[in-house]
């Protein structure tokens, strides 16, 4: 496995390449019947995005490669954007930076203030959000019928696309942050009646994600019943902290596998002109 480090101006390495290939120099100028896709990110080492695009080019004989590109600062996103990739998913730190840089930008995207995947058309740019799909179409087949309000753990981006899905589909919620807002909730605010009367609970941290196994949300798990859905958008490890507190209560538990299954198809369609 090689990889490019590329330097910025006096401020350290801005971008790492990370790429399958012995001499990874050939994908710079590799041929141009050859599509080529990737991620952004800034710790990629745990993506699921690089294996699964990879098989499926390989199992569909795809001509295209799919590059992890690590960007350390967010000056470094211009430079991979001049880059010849014909789409890209973006993830953390990045779904909200990357706006600025990008030609268009779809209503969705715009709505949630947060991008996930991006795609050059015609010499262009143009930013869509596939959490909002990948949420929705996961979330929908386990919903019951007292699902009705919910709690939405963080306030980063994917946090916006869960809010946009539950307010399209009917759910009353109500945002959970270390530094509240006045109309969102602190962790402290948390107790069985809460858990009672928010019976679906959706963490969009990162907290629990591997390597940190050993961390999860604050929360009253022992007030926790059979009534409660926990969703947590972390893949990995399957089974998540927060999953496993919450599921030794009797909660119904689910990871965000599927989710992210649901967003590289959308991803597919969005860069072959399907979407």
């Amino acid at each position: 496995m090689g990889s490019i480090l590329l330097q910025s101006r006096g401020r350290g390495p801005l971008i790492l390449l990370t790429l399958g290939q012995k001499n990874p120099l050939s994908l710079l100028n590799h041929s141009s019947s050859i599509d080529r896709y990737g991620l952004i990110g800034r710790s990629l080492s745990h993506s699921f995005s690089k294996a699964y695009f990879t098989e499926r080019f390989q199992t569909e004989d795809i001509a295209a490669v799919y590059e992890n590109v690590e960007v350390q600062f967010s000056e470094g996103l211009s430079e991979v954007l001049q880059r010849d990739f014909k789409g890209m998913n973006v993830t953390i730190p990045y779904k909200t930076t990357i706006m600025p840089f990008l030609d268009h930008i779809d209503e969705q995207a715009e709505a949630v203030g947060a991008v996930n995947c991006i795609a050059k058309r015609d010499g262009e740019w143009y930013g869509f959000n596939t959490d909002i799909y990948g949420f929705r179409e996961s979330l929908r087949p386990i919903l019951k019928s007292h699902h009705r309000k919910a709690l939405i753990l963080g306030t980063g981006g994917a946090s916006k696309a869960v809010a946009f899905v539950l307010k399209e589909i009917g759910l009353d919620f109500k945002f959970v942050s270390r530094q509240p807002k006045s109309d969102e909730l602190s962790y402290k605010d948390l107790n069985a009646n809460a858990l009672k009367f928010y019976p679906l609970i959706v963490n969009t941290t990162p907290l629990g994600t591997s390597p940190d196994v050993d961390t999860c949300p604050d929360l009253p798990y022992e007030d926790m019943t059979e009534l409660n859905l926990t969703y947590d958008l972390v893949y990995n490890p399957e089974e998540t902290l927060f999953m496993k507190r919450s599921a030794e209560h009797g909660a119904h538990v689910m990871n965000g596998k599927k989710m992210l299954l649901y967003q590289a198809e959308r991803s597919w369609e969005i860069w072959n002109g399907l979407r």
